[in-house]
């Protein structure tokens, strides 16, 4: 706010708390920096002078000085509510590691190389590619010139020079699979995701556990695609067909979203007529009035252990590739239940 004569207060300076605290300017900067050497008095009188003052360090002028933008770039689509979840959770990751973040988006009309293109330019040090559908030679050429890890995938086999973070994609569906046979469901469909991130692996995923349960006769793979245009359009191959399968496992939780608006339109009741489980446990799958049943990926960990491989690239200069995996975990919510013999309502 202005003066009592218009004019804006002056910002404190690190001259200013040096001289309230009663230190040098050298130590003060020593002690805003987190850096070694000044004691435990030293550092407690310079950080309440800070306080007392209203400091607070400008990033600009200390990525100046370091010759280092601090910037980790991220790819995401704009639609996709887990990755929504995954960003939501890489900012504070990346803040506790003096990081800042540059988001841009992936899109129907707008490439994946278009968007990284955008944060190299924008002086990113590293980036960190949600669902990434680059092939293993751009991502092995990307790796070569700046720290990459790639969420939600593998980097394709032999010697990534990026790192990965990623679900166990195979294992998450084989424990959808297991809980509806475990229900008594045999006609289990899957709508999968084509070539999209993890794809394959969730196909695979569920021929070896309908295999394992002996159904392999009875696998069925319907193409679809990440979103709810491609799970409505599943649906509705589906219901144009003598009769519907007892239970479907959706490619991620916005196709499972798009079966179950399909069915609802269609007068098919979810878990009754049919039962349906998604993949990802995003915040979608968790509203009241939709309460999937899902594969959950938990997002916060994923986050966390993304910015925290960038930053030991570029921190502690580790080269290694590193393929980082967690296990998946079914959240059983209201959208599965024992199959019923019931006709269709029409």
């Amino acid at each position: 706010m202005p003066n009592s004569d218009g004019a804006r207060p002056r910002r404190p300076t690190l001259n200013d708390v040096a001289a309230r605290a009663g230190v040098s300017r050298a130590l003060a900067s020593l002690v805003i920096r987190r850096a070694p050497g000044p004691s435990e008095e030293s550092r407690t009188r310079v950080l309440q002078a800070a306080d007392e003052l209203g400091y607070r360090p400008d990033p600009s002028a200390q990525v100046l000085r370091s010759h280092r933008s601090r910037l980790l770039g991220v790819t995401l689509t704009v639609h996709d509510t887990f990755h929504a979840d995954l960003v939501e959770a890489i900012y504070p990751a990346a803040a506790a590691l003096g990081y800042e973040v540059l988001l841009t988006a992936v899109t129907p009309t707008r490439a994946e190389d278009e968007a990284i293109d955008a944060l190299t330019a924008s002086r990113c040090e590293g980036l960190i590619l949600l669902g990434s559908v680059a092939t293993p030679a751009r991502l092995r050429e990307l790796g070569a010139t700046l720290p990459v890890v790639v969420l939600g995938r593998g980097a394709g086999g032999g010697k990534a020079a990026v790192d990965t973070v990623r679900t166990v994609d195979a294992a998450g569906l084989g424990r959808a699979v297991d809980h509806l046979v475990g229900l008594g469901h045999r006609r289990i469909v899957h709508v999968d995701a084509g070539r999209d991130a993890g794809a394959a692996e969730r196909r695979r995923g569920y021929r070896d556990a309908m295999r394992r349960h002996g159904l392999d006769d009875l696998a069925r793979i319907v193409p679809g695609r990440y979103t709810e245009q491609a799970g409505g359009d599943a649906a509705r191959v589906l219901l144009d067909e003598p009769a519907l399968p007892t239970a479907i496992v959706a490619a991620n939780d916005r196709c499972a979203v798009g079966v179950l608006d399909a069915f609802l339109r269609a007068g098919v009741r979810v878990p009754q007529d049919v039962s349906v489980v998604g993949f990802d446990d995003s915040q979608l799958a968790r509203l009241h009035h939709i309460d999937l049943t899902t594969v959950r990926q938990d997002a916060a960990r994923m986050a966390s252990l993304a910015v925290g491989a960038a930053a030991e690239r570029l921190d502690d200069g580790r080269t290694d590739a590193r393929d980082i995996t967690l296990d998946p975990e079914l959240v059983v919510r209201g959208t599965t239940a024992p199959p019923v013999t019931r006709r269709r309502a029409t």
